[in-house]
């Protein structure tokens, strides 16, 4: 094996096209230049229609997580009471940065592996009138499980007055979001997930109604203020120093999405996940959520013969392929494998094929070849051939 190909099928960081590496390795220019406001009047029309969105969608320089905390303290203010969903790794980071912020947090938690479910959300509504938020994990990255958003803003908006805030870090660019018309009021995405960009870009977009609690939120805040964000962006600026050169990378990751049509881009995950599950299963592995809830944009499964561990350390020294570990009480037990941005129905034949190999040298039983035929059956019936 050449000691120095890496091929990375975790869910984020995630493989960056070449025309976007090659973008990003333009010369610097200044950050108040013309140049800059430039980048940022030709890349809005795209993000807002990956958010599903007529509001401006603001470029900030940190991480998923940085956007996470800003849509808790722009919104929230001490003392005041939220409901977060949890089905995984990731909801739990939204309860931690709610209760490090002094808000009372009333948690509900599902198995992970599954959806929020409507029912439960409705009733903890009814028993807790006076939540002025609702935080949502549209794909939970732990799990692979997506929740349904629409649903579950729709119930939220029908019970109670509370803001819908979302994070889609790990799916806004590989799943259609609608902030608009689904009734969103802050959703929260990253560059090194769908965007096939680096990690270093959050971005956020808001709904009127969001606005207004904003302005009237007392908690103090700065470099996170949000409102600074989108007052900057309307100008085609920013309050502080932008990460120019992911800038120039993300007009390239826009222009390379137009050309393949937003539509192509969701239909291309939607059969990576099929082609993934159903290879998965025909190997005798056991997918951790189902069809029904499950993201195109990660896998979650588990080995029942094989420690998880012993899998990643086979695949990358015999391949050179890195999938993830489980998070939180099954990092031993869960693997995961991501299956968005710059990925194709080749990718997933790849990683399959090897994990074959390893799972069979391992002791694994399953019928050799079994889940890259599997796979093949899904992109004959349902493929296009569209290659990123």
């Amino acid at each position: 094996m050449l000691t120095e190909q890496m091929i990375l099928r975790i869910p984020g960081p995630t493989p960056v096209p070449p025309r976007v590496q090659l973008a990003m390795q333009q010369p610097m220019i200044g950050h108040r230049d013309p140049e800059t406001s430039d980048l940022l009047k030709q890349v809005g029309p795209g993000l807002q229609q990956l958010f599903g969105t007529t509001q401006q969608v603001s470029i900030v320089a940190g991480s998923g997580t940085s956007g996470l905390e800003a849509a808790v303290i722009n919104t929230v203010a001490p003392g005041e009471k939220v409901i977060v969903c949890v089905t995984g790794a990731f909801g739990e980071r939204f309860v931690s940065i709610c209760k490090s912020y002094e808000i009372d947090v009333v948690v509900l938690e599902e198995q992970w592996g599954e959806a929020v479910n409507a029912d439960r959300l409705k009733k903890s509504l009814l028993e807790h009138s006076d939540v002025t938020a609702v935080f949502l994990t549209y794909c939970e990255t732990s799990t692979g499980v997506l929740n349904p958003i629409e649903k579950l803003s729709s119930v939220v908006h029908k019970y109670s007055d509370a803001l819908v805030i979302v994070d889609a870090v790990s799916c806004l660019g590989g799943v259609e979001t609608k902030l608009d018309d689904w009734g969103l009021d802050i959703v929260v995405t990253g560059s090194q997930k769908a965007l096939m960009l680096p990690g270093g870009l959050m971005f956020v977009a808001f709904s009127e109604r969001a606005r207004a609690k904003m302005e009237a939120n007392p908690r103090p805040r700065f470099y996170l203020d949000l409102l600074k964000y989108d007052k900057a962006s309307k100008e085609f600026s920013t309050p502080f120093t932008p990460a120019t050169s992911l800038l120039f990378g993300l007009q390239e990751v826009v222009q390379l999405l137009a050309e393949e049509t937003i539509e192509g881009v969701y239909d291309r995950h939607r059969l990576m996940r099929e082609m993934t599950r159903r290879g998965l299963e025909a190997m005798n592995l056991n997918l951790l959520a189902t069809d029904a809830v499950a993201s195109p944009t990660v896998t979650a499964f588990t080995v029942p013969t094989v420690e998880a561990k012993q899998v990643r350390k086979a695949l990358k020294e015999q391949f050179g392929i890195r999938i993830a570990a489980g998070q939180g009480h099954q990092k031993d037990t869960v693997l995961r494998i991501g299956h968005m941005g710059y990925c194709t129905a080749t990718d997933v034949l790849t990683v399959l094929t090897a994990l074959e190999i390893v799972l069979m040298d391992l002791g694994h039983t399953f019928s050799p070849g079994a889940g890259t035929v599997a796979a093949q059956q899904v992109f004959l019936k349902k493929g296009t051939g569209v290659h990123v």
